[in-house]
């Protein structure tokens, strides 16, 4: 059965950055890429950092956007955490365990890359709270 794959475009000031940010800092793998466009393989997914025209928005705060990965594993979720420590990247929010001793208990770590986008990595201790557990309302930290 093949592999449906996630694709996102999203918007970068310095591709240059940008590059230096995913391949070194995260480890993602390079496919083409051009004067305006870099494709980057995210752990098996698709992403496209994009040249912006003009200055980007600041976001204030993790909502209304980012994006990341769930991880099944807690140890590749470490793994990414001492990956991110040792290779300096700035967290927007360091690791720590979301909604503890909950269905919906995750570890999490808000990542921002040099363009301001913003990227968390998190691993549920509950399997079926990705996206089951509709009983529970809360979804993000809104206040």
């Amino acid at each position: 059965m093949p592999k449906t794959l996630f694709h996102l475009a999203f918007p970068v000031r310095d591709l240059k950055a940008a590059k230096r940010f995913y391949v070194n800092g995260l480890g993602c793998r390079v496919g083409r890429a051009s004067d305006r466009s870099l494709i980057l393989n995210l752990r098996g997914h698709q992403i496209v950092a994009q040249q912006a025209d003009g200055p980007l928005p600041a976001q204030k705060g993790i909502y209304p956007r980012h994006f990341g990965l769930v991880f099944e594993s807690l140890n590749d979720w470490k793994a990414l955490v001492r990956r991110a420590e040792k290779k300096r990247l700035k967290f927007y929010q360091k690791p720590r365990v979301r909604y503890e001793e909950t269905p919906l208990e995750h570890h999490t770590m808000f990542l921002q890359d040099p363009s301001g986008n913003l990227l968390e990595f998190k691993h549920y201790s509950n399997p079926s709270a990705v996206f089951g557990q509709k009983s529970h309302r809360r979804v993000g930290d809104h206040r």
